[in-house]
């Protein structure tokens, strides 16, 4: 390995271009409808070039305007290019502010352009004996290739990448770096607005070169170049000096900064960390690249890293470091688990740590490590402790979950692990590689639970945490460690069906079409809808138009043909299929699916199910009660019994508003969208029609969803223009519910937050954005935080109220599922009236609303039959 310095230059601008066209908008976005495809594209080509190239120096340049001394050479420069879109221009100030975390240099300079700032670091780099790499989709970086440059070329994607060195410069062009901008000037440049030659092409160019050399030369004896090529040169002589004026690149642009300046230096961790949990970047892959790149290596500055006193335990030393150790402070303990590698580490608040093998443990080292584990006298601060109660079975004493804690004081985050919340809160990033990685994140995990308890104690949520949250995870432990029987052979005759259904509807779709195609391509749907069958066009997405099922379902109402219905059933079928496909492959030895549900997912409360999710089984279709049929009590019980809240979020709405006449219509115990529905369009109720019912029941759910005039439209299939009167119409008669929406906008733009009925928030910075798209999206949050919040707030509240039953009364039935409103429990024979009773006080007394909270039960020998 030489000492030699390395130099990577990147084209901020050409880079960012590749980004933003090579990835669609439209799957690159935060939840708040901020676009990142461009600073998801760019930060993945940084990364992959920082983890290959490794330089010890570099830097990114932009262009500083469009106006630079080539423009006021030649006008028309550029002039064909169209001027970036908004979204454009919006990641770029970003782009800025995740290269600055990164602790990057990024350049500017007036009147010239990036690949100016490029060539002038370059010739800098060059003389002082670097190695210079420069990453940009601009080919007239290719005349700075040298022996000590190398382009890394990104030519028709941000992943196709071409390192053009001398050897291959002449390879491919036939020319050497020095003479590419002679050839550039002859050929042109269509994308700069430079003309080329009329019918001259690359390969005359390049020809002419090599025979004269250089283009000076060439224009010196342009004639004696004969035919109708020499008198098309001598034609352009005026353009072609101007196009070499233009191509070559400058090399001395007056900068602010020396190549000294460049060197690479530690991330400023809590913001970089803080800016990618604001773009959502969730994706493992691009998150460990970009830190394995920090410099620091995610470690403070020296002055500011407390060192950290750990030993690694060997078999009769855990006992008597809780001995020596655990006693020796008043502060918890702090634990880490590193389950892939079956390895525990300890930290206490006065600098010490250990860690140790479970496998490795004697007897008087587990009872040690049992009796600490499950003493409530002894505090423990630890990290996600549903996982800990799946592994170890029972821990008592836990002061704080440091990732349940970070999830209620910034709910949607992007990563909840240590490594993240420590380089975001303590501006360290422990990695859990080996002994000595893993003692590191013990510690953190004690810092991180001592920044957060003030806060929770601050904003009121330590109640949530300790009366909530952290009893939910016991549970939820218990939860997924039982399982929930299915009857495998069943689910997989359900697989082949809707195979089978899907085959069908593939047939159906090519004899209309003429031809058989894969309904699952959005490339061959596109042809096949708007190029063989001449559909309408739908909305303009990058590859074409779109053909997602909004696209479809439009199709379906504005045409006669029949293929978007078939396309819609495909999709149904193929969604069917997967479902049953996942839960197949979530059957376990047992014959049991053992979910897991996620605890800090859901920014509004909501608990979520994966691996196999369970959540998205369908309710009311056949299909889905088909598979809802599949799952049985287990052996050593007789029933399943589900129970569900009735119009949940509508009563949170009722109390939350206090409007009369919601309240009244609860009260009334009649039918609540027929009575509603009644009201609004000012008839009996024996005069309402199942179409007015629909409408208010779209209405009165969509509202706890941030419902828009343009959403209703669209989920009642009618015009925008009929929606927002029917909107106007509901809320003339319960303008309670209007004064309240607006009285939480107003009230979340002001604190910056929303507040369930137990005081969990949930933050919109967005509220007060410029961007109009934004702000508005922002506020659809704000409407349904409260409500959507409140209402998982009490399911979780209930679930808690029905175990603490279930376990009071000594019986063994037990709760095993959670699906929004719904809980599903499995009786034990004889104990049916009783859990029923049981369960209907427990989830009724969850929480006292204006309304009440009612509850169906139903039970039965499957899921679908216990429907009520």
């Amino acid at each position: 390995m030489t000492d030699r310095p390395r130099l990577l230059l990147l084209d901020g601008h050409s880079l960012a271009y590749r980004a933003f066209y090579a990835l669609p908008a439209e799957n690159f976005s935060t939840t708040g409808g901020q676009p990142t495809n461009v600073i998801y594209g760019f930060a993945n080509m940084l990364a992959n070039a920082l983890r290959d190239e490794r330089p010890t120096h570099v830097a990114v340049a932009f262009d500083a305007s469009r106006r630079t001394f080539r423009t006021e050479a030649f006008p028309e420069y550029k002039a064909g290019r169209a001027r970036s879109p908004e979204e454009f221009h919006d990641q770029l100030r970003i782009l800025d502010d995740l290269l600055a975390a990164m602790s990057v240099t990024t350049l500017r300079a007036p009147g010239y352009e990036a690949d100016d700032v490029i060539a002038t670091l370059t010739a800098a780099a060059v003389a002082e004996g670097f190695e210079v790499l420069i990453s940009t989709g601009d080919r007239d970086a290719l005349q700075l290739v040298g022996p000590d440059v190398t382009v890394l070329y990104f030519y028709r994607t941000a992943t196709e990448l071409i390192r053009y060195t001398p050897e291959l410069v002449e390879e491919r062009y036939g020319l050497t770096p020095a003479q590419y901008p002679d050839f550039a000037a002859l050929r042109g440049d269509p994308s700069d607005n430079l003309p080329g030659i009329p019918g001259i092409g690359e390969k005359t160019a390049a020809k002419w070169i090599r025979q004269y050399g250089s283009l000076a030369a060439l224009v010196e004896r342009a004639g004696e170049v004969r035919g109708k090529a020499g008198e098309r040169l001598r034609a352009a002589l005026d353009t072609v000096r101007l196009n070499r004026r233009l191509t070559e690149l400058v090399r001395d642009v007056e900068l602010p900064v020396a190549l000294g300046d460049l060197r690479r230096r530690p991330y400023d961790l809590p913001a970089f960390s803080a800016l990618l949990d604001d773009l959502e970047f969730r994706n493992a892959s691009l998150r460990q690249r970009l830190f394995a790149a920090d410099p620091g290596g995610g470690r403070p500055p020296a002055e500011e890293h407390e060192p950290l006193k750990g030993r690694e335990l060997g078999p009769d030393e855990l006992a008597g470091w809780f001995r020596t150790r655990a006693g020796a402070v008043e502060r918890p303990l702090g634990l880490a688990v590193d389950i892939e590698n079956a390895l525990v580490a300890l930290a206490t608040g006065d600098g010490f740590a250990a860690s140790f093998e479970p496998a490795r443990l004697t007897e008087a080292d587990r009872r040690a490590f049992s009796d600490w584990l499950t003493d409530p006298g002894r505090p423990k601060a630890v990290h996600d402790l549903k996982s800990l109660l799946r592994l170890f079975g029972r821990i008592d004493g836990v002061a704080i979950d440091t990732a349940v804690a970070a999830y209620l004081l910034l709910p949607g985050l992007a990563a909840y692990g240590i490594p993240d919340l420590a380089a975001r809160h303590l501006g360290r990033r422990p990695s859990a590689d080996g002994p000595s990685g893993l003692m590191l994140q013990a510690r953190a995990v004690l810092d991180l639970a001592a920044a957060f308890a003030g806060e929770l104690a601050e904003t009121g949520m330590d109640t949530v945490l300790n009366e909530v949250e952290l009893p939910l995870a016991g549970l939820l432990a218990r939860m997924e460690r039982a399982g929930v029987f299915v009857d495998e052979g069943r689910l997989r005759e359900l697989e082949k069906r809707f195979a089978d259904a899907m085959e069908e509807a593939a047939d159906e779709a090519a004899e209309i079409a003429g031809r058989r195609f894969n309904p699952g391509s959005t490339k061959q749907l596109q042809e096949v809808l708007f190029g063989d069958l001449g559909l309408p066009k739908t909305k303009k997405i990058k590859s074409g138009h779109s053909t997602d099922v909004d696209a479809l379902t439009w199709l379906a109402t504005q045409t006669d043909s029949p293929m978007p219905r078939i396309l819609l059933r495909h999709r149904d079928w193929s969604r069917l299929r997967m479902t049953v496909a996942g839960l197949i492959r979530g059957v376990g030895a047992d014959g049991r699916i053992h979910t897991t549900f996620q605890q800090t997912v859901a920014a509004t409360g909501r608990l979520t199910s994966t691996e196999p999710n369970l959540q998205v089984i369908p309710v009311r279709t056949e299909e889905g009660r088909g598979i809802r049929r599949a799952f049985l009590p287990g052996d050593g019980f007789e029933a399943i019994m589900t129970a569900d809240y009735g119009q949940l979020e509508l009563r949170v709405m009722a109390h939350l508003s206090q409007d009369p006449t919601l309240l009244a219509a609860f009260e009334s115990g009649e039918d609540l969208h027929t009575t509603m529905a009644a009201r609004v369009f000012g008839v009996a109720a024996d005069g309402v029609t199942p179409d007015m019912r629909r409408k208010i029941k779209a209405m009165s759910y969509g509202l706890a969803y941030g419902l828009s005039a343009f959403g209703l439209a669209r989920q009642l299939g009618i015009a925008v223009a009929e929606a927002r009167p029917l909107m106007d119409a509901y809320f003339a008669r319960l303008g309670g519910v209007r004064d309240y929406l607006d009285r939480v906008v107003e009230e979340a733009r002001r604190t910056g937050y929303t507040r369930t009925v137990l005081g969990r928030r949930r933050y919109l910075p967005h509220l007060s954005s410029e961007n109009r798209q934004r702000r508005e999206t922002a506020e659809r949050m704000a409407l349904n935080a409260p409500i959507q919040g409140s209402a998982a707030d009490i399911v979780k509240i209930a679930m808690l109220r029905v175990d603490e039953a279930l376990t009071a009364a000594g019986l063994r039935s037990r709760l095993l599922l959670q699906v929004h409103d719904e809980i599903l429990v499995e009786v034990a024979p004889g104990e049916h009236d009783r859990v029923r009773d049981l369960v209907r006080t427990g989830m009724t007394t969850a929480y006292p609303l204006s309304v009440g909270l009612e509850v169906a039960i139903g039970s039965g020998p499957d899921w679908n039959a216990a429907a009520h």
